[in-house]
């Protein structure tokens, strides 16, 4: 193996500690407050082959790297990195998947309870001392029972999340860019037709050029007045402005989100609007889960430098290998 402290690996932002710990006992590190390429010395071109980060890393940082061979990244969504470029350069990038899977789908049901049953309100009412001299909480509006359930991007999570929707005996359709193995849910070919056909929507699709505000005026008008939308996987999939609007005139009644297109910050008008669920970006935030996401990301770097296999690398560069 070649992954030794020989080998230099350049932390890029804010990584989780424990992965820095595991680094620093298996390469040499070496640390970047932004992927910025004027931030690239003479010496850090010359000696990073390999990039542990959850931020962005486009070709230009590539291309101040020219012994670069592969980019570990944080988290399953990999819109920061430019894989496409990766793949061009032979670069071969690795996300993390599966072992986050579960965990975000749980946040997912959870997030649906509280946007439709009104839970943060209903606690807020408690702790605020309403029980006990207004009377009970008023009556939810809206209700899980008898609702239509529509998935949009039917990945791994996405099927977490429909098996955990089957349980609650609610019908499921999907949308993907193409239909999925293994399931038995309605598959629509649109995402138009997909939200005329539910009024409880899903999102778990990843971020970039390609789904970017896709969840824009049309489809929440299609979504209807009882609709739901619930966003756990890119703020950028949502036309936050159509969103805030929609939301305001009752063209749907409610949505929870995990997610926004500019964090951390969210647009104040989404913050006063009463039928909005705002988390902030806390789907896999589990000390456990986020310990395994670190691991992920070292063992991606010691199985690429030691035998040139990644454990989990992105579609886009699974053909890329390594030189000699």
């Amino acid at each position: 193996m070649t992954g030794t402290h020989e080998t230099t690996v350049l932390v890029v932002g804010a990584l989780h500690p424990h992965a820095v710990e595991r680094l620093g006992k298996t390469f040499r590190i070496e640390t970047l407050k932004e992927g910025d390429p004027a931030l690239v010395t003479p010496e850090l071109a010359a000696r990073v082959r390999g990039i542990a980060a959850n931020a962005v890393i486009d070709g230009p940082v590539m291309d101040a790297l020219p012994n670069l061979e592969i980019i570990a990244n944080f988290g399953v969504g990999y819109d920061k990195v430019d894989a496409v470029y990766a793949e061009s350069a032979g670069v071969m990038v690795t996300n993390t998947p599966d072992v986050l899977t579960e965990e975000v789908a749980d946040t997912t049901l959870g997030l649906l309870l509280d946007t439709v049953r009104e839970l943060p309100q209903a606690q807020a009412w408690l702790r605020e001392g309403k029980w006990e001299n207004q009377g009970n909480y008023p009556l939810t509006k809206l209700s899980l029972r008898g609702r239509r359930v529509g998935i949009f991007g039917l990945g791994r999570i996405g099927k977490a999340v429909g098996r955990r929707i089957e349980a609650f005996g609610l019908p499921i359709a999907y949308h993907n860019r193409r239909k999925a193995d293994g399931v038995t849910y309605d598959y629509y070919p649109t995402l138009l037709e997909l939200a005329e056909a539910v009024d409880t929507l899903i999102v778990v699709a990843p971020g970039g050029a390609g789904t970017e505000k896709t969840i824009n005026a049309e489809v929440l008008r299609a979504l209807g007045p009882d609709g739901v939308l619930i966003n756990i996987g890119r703020g950028s999939v949502v036309d936050e402005e159509a969103l805030i609007e929609a939301l305001g005139n009752g063209t749907i009644a409610a949505v929870g989100l995990d997610v926004f297109a500019d964090e951390p910050h969210v647009p104040q008008a989404l913050i006063d609007l009463p039928n909005a669920t705002l988390l902030p970006h806390v789907g896999s935030a589990s000390q456990a889960t986020r310990r395994a996401m670190a691991d992920l990301v070292v063992d991606n770097l010691i199985a690429w430098f030691g035998d040139g296999a990644p454990l989990t690398p992105v579609p886009e560069t699974v053909n890329v290998k390594r030189h000699a």
